[in-house]
């Protein structure tokens, strides 16, 4: 059953909005915060050197404050922000899907928790049978009108 709801579309679709909303009222407060997010979905322009890009670990803790903080926006359905990695400071642009960030955490206190999933096998499958579902009801409802039995012939 939980399987069912986290893969939802208007779950996910939910989720996508809150992390946004939250997001948003934190740069409106000017408060910094950490995104806990999946590594592998996230993605650095230009791209870093090997030898940091593999201390990474599949979920990764990034704290937004002072110029990473105030260099951050959502863009169509992404937190960006700059910031600098190693030892030299390496400057790349971090783009982070929503729905890839697991945690938003404060003072160490998470205070939003992500449990959707989205997958292109799930959105399809969920899509089909909205659509066939909603076909039937339509003509269903267009049936049940006496007054629309002039349109069948």
């Amino acid at each position: 059953m939980l399987d069912n709801l986290i893969q939802d579309k208007d779950f996910t679709n939910l989720m996508k909005k809150n992390i946004q909303e939250l997001i948003v009222l934190f740069f409106e407060k000017e408060q910094n915060f950490g995104i806990l997010c999946k590594i592998e979905d996230v993605s650095f322009n230009p791209p870093l050197p090997e030898e940091i890009s593999a201390e990474f670990r599949p979920l990764t803790l990034f704290f937004l404050a002072g110029y990473t903080f105030e260099s951050a926006r959502i863009e169509e359905n992404y937190l960006m922000f700059e910031a600098g990695f190693g030892s030299e400071n390496f400057g790349s642009v971090v783009s982070v899907p929503l729905l890839s960030i697991l945690q938003i955490i404060i003072d160490e206190t998470p205070v939003f928790i992500n449990l959707a999933i989205e997958t292109e096998k799930t959105q399809e499958v969920k899509t089909e049978e909205v659509d066939e579902e909603g076909l039937e009801n339509s003509m269903a409802t267009f049936l049940s009108n006496p007054e629309n039995s002039k349109f069948i012939k």
